[in-house]
């Protein structure tokens, strides 16, 4: 029982309800209205998009690669030992 009472106790107060979540959208607003009043331009969030598609993509090359390759040797000892 009384580690269930120190658990209970040593949660954090956002995970407990008493403090707000400061991930959300607007983490620091004073750095938003610092952005605003530099007229800095937006995070593209488009070009993070095109970045993981590009990742994937090269991922997935390098593994067609890699099973070509395999595969490939796989056929290369196969025909040399027919030739025995």
């Amino acid at each position: 029982m009384l580690h269930a009472w120190r658990n209970l106790f040593r949660r954090p107060a956002i995970r407990s309800g008493l403090a707000r979540d400061g991930r959300g959208p607007f983490r620091n607003p004073q750095f938003v209205s610092f952005l605003a009043q530099n007229n800095r331009k937006r995070l593209d969030t488009d070009f993070q998009d095109a970045v993981l598609r590009g990742r994937k993509f090269v991922r997935q090359a390098l593994v067609l690669l890699f099973a070509g390759g395999l595969a490939w040797v796989v056929i290369e000892s196969a025909r040399a030992l027919t030739v025995f």
